[in-house]
């Protein structure tokens, strides 16, 4: 608190002020068609009316996308929206963006909000890249004078100069979205509302963008990002709120509901992820040479692992029944995550690591060790098979398991084995 020529000024720090309320926020949406435009002519007409349109209750064929949803956001500050499909993230950034209103409760917006929801979805496909950068910037509050002075760092940020007095729908997709991106980051926003957008051209623009996302987060811009990208997350987030089901199950650190909505994810999938399988037995007349009998991980002692531990060593089991001596097996192993986007953790082949594998005829387990293991927590899918050169005997197309991490190991996106040393001179 200041005093001056006896008045007192209250100055608070830049970072508590509230740019996004969100309090207690619900919509419902209909899944019938015909009733939904039924219930919208309804709707209009008790608001014509000044009715109260009870739109804390359900109606028939009505569900939540988001029952009494509360946060708070304040300048310079980036949350990620954590959540899997249909969890009502998408519909809550509509919200803040005034796409759609709420049917209960409300969201408050203090400053200019740019929403990166569908980049260049607004734009006109008759106009130029020039007139569409006109248009957009002036419906996301913009005047003609600032729009004259920051056309050229936009069109230079977009890498289309090329292209700009094109029509739009001369563009591809990645130059509308490329020109999409351009424009809400140069109005220099103070909310910034993130939908998945982030892969955006090539690598190289995509650290352009980041880049400068970072330089407005150091003016005060503040962000609510969401995104499947864990190293988004971990990386631009220092907060998080796990929605699921319309419901905020819990809002904090991004460790800290990260791991709830981990452990969530890792539940549900808890049947499908078993500790060991056993395949169908085949006759050896339409045997290949070698099959698949069961699958696993074991401990060092040698014991089945329900789940595997990050920085724990354990051994991928591939028990076998040949029915003749093969001289160089590979065992092929590809580990995807499930969830997101699916996508490839790693593919090792006992054979790119020049391994050669000589399998003689009855049983015999094929092992993978691993020293430490270095997925972090989740839930994974292994794709199995056996091959001699080009030639595939077996495979076991889903193996589902899960790796759960300790808090020291949960912050990051891998396990890094590791020693500490210090050299003294």
């Amino acid at each position: 608190m200041i005093k001056l020529s006896n008045k007192e000024i209250t100055v608070q720090p830049q970072n508590t002020e509230v740019v996004v309320s969100v309090e207690n926020v619900s919509k419902k949406f209909c899944r019938d068609l015909k009733r939904s435009l039924v219930y919208g002519v309804q709707d209009i007409a008790t608001e014509l009316v000044a009715a109260n349109r009870k739109g804390d209750t359900l109606r028939p064929k009505e569900f939540w996308a988001l029952k009494d949803v509360s946060f708070q956001l304040r300048r310079g500050e980036a949350l990620a929206l954590i959540g899997s499909n249909g969890a009502g993230k998408s519909t809550l950034l509509r919200i803040i963006s005034s796409l759609i209103k709420p049917d209960a409760g409300c969201a408050r917006i203090r400053g200019r909000l740019a929403p990166l929801i569908a980049l260049g979805a607004g734009f006109n496909p008759i106009l130029t890249g020039r007139e569409n950068i006109y248009a957009n910037m002036s419906i996301l509050g913009l005047s003609t004078k600032k729009i004259d002075e920051r056309l050229q760092d936009v069109i230079d940020f977009a890498e289309i100069s090329y292209a700009i007095d094109a029509p739009v729908q001369t563009y591809s997709s990645g130059m509308a979205a490329r020109l999409g991106f351009a424009c809400a980051v140069h109005i220099e926003p103070d909310i910034l509302l993130i939908d998945e957008v982030l892969a955006v051209g090539d690598i190289k623009f995509r650290m352009k963008c980041h880049r400068r996302l970072a330089k407005l987060r150091e003016q005060g811009t503040a962000f609510i990002l969401v995104s499947h990208n864990p190293a988004a997350i971990l990386n631009v987030c220092d907060s998080a709120a796990y929605l699921s089901q319309g419901k905020l199950i819990a809002t904090g650190s991004v460790d800290s509901v990260v791991q709830k909505y981990e452990e969530d994810l890792n539940l549900s999938s808890a049947e499908k992820s078993v500790g060991q399988i056993f395949l169908p037995k085949k006759p050896e007349s339409e045997s290949t040479g070698i099959d698949i009998v069961s699958l696993c991980f074991k401990d060092e002692q040698g014991n089945v692992m329900e789940t595997l531990l990050s920085g724990e060593t354990a051994s991928l089991c591939v028990e076998c029944k040949a029915y003749r001596e093969i001289a160089k097996a590979n065992l092929c192993v590809t580990v995807t995550a499930i969830g997101g986007e699916r996508e490839r953790i790693f593919y090792l082949t006992s054979g790119s690591d020049n391994e050669d594998l000589k399998v003689l005829p009855g049983k015999v387990e094929l092992q993978m060790y691993m020293p430490f293991c270095c997925l972090s927590a989740g839930v994974y899918s292994a794709k199995i098979f056996i091959k001699e050169g080009a030639y595939s005997f077996d495979a076991v197309e889903s193996f589902r398991f899960t790796v759960k991490a300790n808090n020291a190991a949960h912050e990051s996106l891998f396990y890094q084995p590791r020693q500490w040393k210090i050299i003294n001179s």
